[in-house]
């Protein structure tokens, strides 16, 4: 009888979807642990290259200078190619360069193993999105991208404590060298499970949610032209680059530092802090998509979101030091307004046509990731630039006032994101 039962499932798409959804979401979870895990062997990296801030920032940016790169091109690569395919191969990629990372013995080799850990992972956020779009309606899109930055917010918990646990136990480099293998698995599972849309996985069609062909050569043409062409386009991207990559670079790299030589804290407590962050972002997102799908608000969400996100900067920027709970509050509001970020995807992918889903996304994903990758040297030249020559155990030890200015350059940054916010309120209105 279970193995009835589950033969039914199996041919109801409806449920199929949500197992190839999950195997889908565990190359993503991987994906965050590799872009955010910086932060938790940023002195082990310090002292086995022998990096200023600088070139440390420089190292966890590579990551994300490919992932910005490749959101365009992957929106057309899903759009044309399908998101399984697409997904598979850049599992595959992103592992083998995780296994490189922690075999090299150079900081060259470690900044090509980077790069291409963020080439392969760069394919894999859109891709969801696209299946997302080929196996949910429409109205249900807003939950399903706040449900896809969950996974991403769990990735970033398992990137901070659970990590330093493991680093401390067997060491960075065998920690992600059995991440990189375990990876290399679930490669495989997402090329033998994963389906484009239901009538590719031989099912019936789930109703409201239209078989969506691939793209042609001259489709994507077109549609790539009026989605680039679109002003709105170009105003959410400065808005994720700056809140997007705000985050990225304070939970993927600078925030534990600030926090162990700020409060004088073991990496591992300073983690726990770093880790409100990643639980914030995987409460914000799914609640606020249901809510934004259910009052059919976008904008006076975003507004608000992008408010509270610069006030909570600005605190710190400010006092420099308040009390580490108030820092864990600031990481953990931080990561639960992600919810409202991640609104404007179903924005931008409204003003599109549906088939296009996978270009629309990605050419406004990739904002995020260019903040992240160019922040992370900024607010380390920063901190580089308030350096007083002290250095512990092969690692720079930064002032208080260094900090305040990263914080700060983070808070201006929010600034202009409320400017890109009350932008898209009144252009939604008028």
């Amino acid at each position: 009888m279970g193995s009835h039962r589950l033969a039914r499932w199996w041919r109801e798409p409806t449920a199929r979807r949500w197992l190839l959804f999950g195997t889908l979401a565990a190359v993503f979870l991987s994906v965050n642990v590799y872009r955010l895990s910086t932060a938790v062997i940023a002195e082990p990296l310090m002292a086995a290259f022998g990096t200023t801030g600088a070139q440390l920032g420089t190292l966890h940016a590579a990551f994300f200078y490919v992932y910005a790169v490749m959101q365009i091109p992957t929106g057309i690569l899903v759009d044309r190619v399908g998101p399984r395919r697409t997904a598979a191969a850049g599992a595959l990629v992103m592992n083998v360069g995780a296994i490189w990372f922690a075999l090299a013995d150079s900081y060259a080799g470690a900044f090509g193993a980077r790069l291409l850990i963020g080439l392969g992972g760069s394919v894999i956020f859109v891709s969801m999105l696209r299946f997302c779009a080929n196996w949910f309606r429409s109205g249900e899109f807003a939950t399903m991208s706040g449900l896809c930055f969950a996974v991403g917010g769990l990735g970033g918990i398992l990137a901070t404590t659970p990590f330093a646990l493991a680093v401390e136990a067997a060491g960075w480099r065998e920690t992600i060298a059995a991440l990189g293998v375990l990876g290399l698995v679930v490669s495989a599972l997402t090329y033998l499970l994963v389906r484009d849309s239901p009538e590719r996985a031989g099912l019936r069609p789930i109703e409201g949610v239209p078989e969506q062909p691939r793209l042609s050569l001259s489709e994507v043409r077109t549609f790539t032209l009026g989605v680039l062409s679109d002003r709105s386009t170009w105003v959410v991207s400065v808005l994720l680059f700056c809140t997007g990559g705000v985050n990225l670079t304070l939970f993927g790299l600078w925030g534990i530092p600030y926090v162990v030589q700020t409060y004088d804290t073991s990496v591992t407590v300073a983690s726990v802090v770093t880790l409100l962050g990643g639980v914030g972002s995987v409460l914000g997102p799914p609640s606020i998509g249901r809510l934004s799908d259910r009052l059919e608000r976008r904008t006076e969400l975003i507004v608000a979101g992008c408010l509270l996100f610069t006030l909570a900067l600005g605190l710190i920027a400010v006092t420099g030091n308040p009390p580490l709970p108030v820092v864990g509050l600031v990481f953990f509001v931080n990561g639960a307004l992600l919810g409202t970020f991640v609104l404007t995807y179903p924005m931008v992918k409204e003003r599109h046509a549906s088939r296009a889903s996978g270009i629309s996304t990605g050419s406004v994903n990739g904002a995020s990731f260019l903040g992240a990758a160019l922040l992370p040297t900024v607010m380390g030249q920063a901190l580089d630039a308030y350096w007083t020559g002290d250095v512990v155990g092969g690692v720079r030890v930064y002032t208080a006032t260094g900090y305040r200015l990263a914080f700060a350059i983070a808070a201006l940054c929010g600034l202009i994101a409320v400017g890109c916010a009350l932008w898209l309120h009144r252009e939604e209105r008028t």
